[in-house]
């Protein structure tokens, strides 16, 4: 076991980086940065914000949530208006082969023009089926599609773009938060169903791109699956992410939890949710919307040992984006 840097990712809380944030940024624990609204204006600010990054720390990498849709966290301001995810079920299901050819276009245009700012990763896409029972991805038109197959026609087709601009892909949220009640952000969400049952659905389109070898990372989702794993959601999940993940699914790529201060990660304070996080199989974490000082104190007092295993598949991610090929 070694003690082991770049395992967080952290925000920023403004479009420039504090005094107290290049602290953090130079801490060796940290390994990449996260962006959001609050940290854009517009895209030559962007730049500049990221030049200063790579200025304090030129080996980590810079990440945003830039689905398309309701989630796109750089708005408008010179930035194209990527189409939400659902276009692609409306499209598909009228044409297939239309359905497939825009995926691919929207994969690779939204991956180039992040790319152009130095944006290193973007958190898509994401494989959770289409369901209305959703408020945080069916509702919000975040889901390819709710037949998995489909979702993995599509998927693999926005992953092609993606792959094709020089951008890694993460599917979230593993093994699937779209068919059920909740959002994690702000509450515990639960899905009673089988280990079959999953399998069947929510769990393909992980276990068939996985088997395609299209997935670099996966995100996972802070839900609950009683059937499975009774008492922890899936991102602290040992039987989630080890017995099922690499394991049964022979996922080799780099696993990421969801933000850790979202609502559904509240199993105890940051240190416990880190810890539990990195034990269940978690490479890299992400740790957002902390005041600096205490972030920095966490990162200064927590050492938390990861294997060689993970810090060689963190390496092997980062070799997957363009700026460090």
């Amino acid at each position: 076991e070694c003690h082991m840097p770049n395992l967080f990712l952290v925000d920023l809380i403004d479009t420039e980086i504090s005094p107290l944030e290049h602290e953090i940024l130079n801490h060796p624990q940290v390994g990449g940065v996260i962006l959001f609204t609050c940290n854009f204006e517009d895209k030559e600010q962007l730049k500049q914000l990221i030049n200063s990054i790579h200025a304090a720390r030129r080996d980590i990498f810079v990440a945003v949530d830039h689905e398309g849709g309701y989630i796109q966290r750089f708005e408008r301001k010179g930035f194209f208006p990527a189409p939400a995810p659902i276009i692609f079920q409306d499209t598909y299901d009228l044409n297939h082969e239309v359905g497939l050819q825009l995926a691919k276009k929207y994969g690779e245009q939204i991956s180039q023009e992040l790319l152009s700012c130095g944006i290193d990763l973007n958190f898509a896409p994401v494989l959770d089926l289409r369901d209305n029972s959703s408020e945080i991805i069916g509702q919000l038109g975040r889901a390819f599609h709710s037949d998995p197959d489909v979702t993995v026609k599509l998927a693999e087709a926005f992953i092609a773009g993606m792959h094709a601009a020089g951008m890694p892909s993460v599917g979230k949220h593993f093994p699937g938060h779209g068919r059920c009640q909740g959002d994690s952000h702000i509450t515990h969400p639960v899905n009673t169903d089988s280990l079959e049952k999953l399998h069947q659905l929510d769990i393909k389109p992980f276990r068939d791109l996985i088997n395609r070898k299209e997935l670099d990372a996966v995100m996972a989702a802070h839900v609950l699956y009683p059937a499975v794993d009774p008492v922890n959601p899936a991102g602290f999940s040992k039987r989630w992410l080890q017995d099922i993940l690499r394991e049964e699914l022979g996922f080799k790529g780099l696993v990421m939890s969801d933000c850790l201060s979202m609502k559904g990660a509240d199993i105890g304070d940051m240190t416990t949710r880190a810890q539990r996080s990195v034990e269940a199989g978690c490479d890299m974490l992400i740790l957002c919307k902390q005041p600096r000082n205490e972030l920095l104190n966490f990162l200064n007092g927590n050492v938390f040992d990861q294997s060689q295993e993970s810090q060689e598949r963190i390496e092997r991610f980062k070799q997957s984006m363009k700026r460090f090929y």
